[in-house]
């Protein structure tokens, strides 16, 4: 097996690998906080100082760091989440050294200049903007409101203008001091690299990202509930979302296979039902989002304001229907896609990387491909249906819809249903 890995005194594990037959390098620092370990006066934080890490250090401007990995070929790049913040490199293998001399140095020596503060702000603030006008963007964010109402997991990750533009270097520098910890990071690197040599630019680079774990935030509460917002749109765009599972959960796997068999593809039953054989919308799919404790299940289409209630009632129909018969042939067909999709992260060294940084951070440890794929064999056609029952037997939905008026009500009429069929 080609995966090493290296725990470091101050906490920090160190995690490879080798691609021996590639050029290029991928690495990066994945960080166990996001937008759920901000206290209430920080929504937003987590994303601001994703990006404000690229906008000058001690050493560099902000165009010297763009202009340092570019300059041979490089892609530098950082994504914010619920639970973490990466900061991760593309280069060619003789150029590793230089990747993690940069990454070291926007994560240890962020000047925060208050001129590129405010730039930095209204860049965000035009993000925001950008999101509110994308239906598609924004239902998301009042499902994920509704579902876990007045806490950080439920909030936006880009947080509202009122909050975004109230920082000020200081808060970026104490949130940063009390989240980014060595016991909560990992550094991954895959490719045409080798691990000793990734553990010693670590080891001297890194070695400030000491003291004990950061806080661990409140546990996830799911609460269910009804948003509508009435909005001149060609369609009603609607989500839907049940309590899922967490991440390490024994029938985690299970849930995806029901999850992919109700509408993951085109083979889908909502794919089939709803688009294919009564035509009411575009696209509909199935989702499930799972967190370190708690997951969210959810649904989304979008459709015409007229066919709002038979495609609500049909969605009901088959989600519950799916509980009590789904199919061996249904069952093996995703169990298909899900091990696609794993291997498939095996020949990029990027997906690589993101598969190793993400399993530390949930697991503690690289999980074999061998292991993983026995998880996802193991789930059996009873196993799928106990976990689409339990499901909707958790009789809490949240749905979120938006766009004319006349379709809304009918959108709502599914909480109503599902409550009445778990009940």
């Amino acid at each position: 097996m080609s995966v090493e890995v290296t725990r470091l005194p101050t906490g920090l594990t160190v995690v490879t690998d080798s691609m021996p037959h590639l050029q290029t390098a991928s690495l990066g620092v994945w960080v166990g906080s996001g937008s759920r370990d901000e206290e209430p006066n920080e929504h937003g934080i987590s994303h601001l100082l994703e990006h404000m890490a690229f906008k000058g250090t001690a050493r560099r401007t902000a165009r010297q760091i763009a202009e340092e990995i570019e300059q041979v070929g490089g892609d530098l790049n950082a994504a914010t989440s619920s639970e973490t913040t990466a900061y991760f490199a593309s280069v060619l293998k003789t150029d590793m050294p230089l990747a993690f001399d940069v990454l070291s140095d926007i994560l240890a020596n962020p000047t925060f200049d208050p001129a590129e503060l405010k730039r930095e702000q209204n860049v965000i603030v035009q993000e925001i903007g950008a999101s509110e006008d994308n239906p598609d963007d924004l239902v998301f964010d009042y499902l994920q409101s509704t579902a876990f109402p007045n806490q950080p997991i439920g909030r936006p990750i880009l947080g509202t203008r009122e909050t975004v533009c109230s920082f000020k270097d200081q808060n970026l520098r104490a949130y940063l001091a009390r989240n980014y910890r060595g016991p909560d990071m990992v550094v991954a690197a895959t490719g045409a690299i080798e691990h000793d040599a990734v553990v010693a630019e670590v080891e001297r680079r890194f070695g400030e990202f000491n003291g004990p774990a950061a806080p661990v935030p409140l546990p996830a509460s799911f609460g269910g509930g009804v948003k509508l917002e009435a909005r001149d749109l060609e369609q009603v765009h609607i989500a839907l979302a049940l309590e899922g599972l967490a991440q390490r959960h024994a029938d985690y796997f299970s849930l995806q296979v029901f999850t992919i068999i109700l509408g993951g593809g085109m083979s889908s039953r909502l794919f089939q039902e709803v688009r294919e054989k009564r035509g009411l919308c575009y696209t509909i799919s199935a989702f499930h989002a799972p967190y370190s404790d708690t997951g969210m299940f959810g649904i989304y289409a979008g459709t015409d304001s007229s066919d709002v209630k038979e495609l609500m009632q049909v969605v009901v129909d088959q989600t519950a229907a799916a509980a009590g018969s789904i199919t061996e042939a249904e069952v093996n067909r995703a169990k298909a896609q899900i091990k696609v999709g794993l291997l498939m992260a095996l020949e990029s060294s990027g997906a690589r990387a993101r598969q190793l940084a993400n399993q530390i951070l949930v697991y503690g440890r690289p999980l074999p491909i061998e292991e993983m794929v026995a998880r996802i064999d193991r789930v059996t056609v009873e196993s799928t249906r106990a976990a689409g029952a339990a499901l909707m037997a958790r009789a809490h939905p949240a749905i979120a819809a938006l766009g004319p008026g006349e379709g809304l009500e009918g959108a709502a009429t599914i909480v109503e249903s599902l409550r009445r069929r778990a009940a």
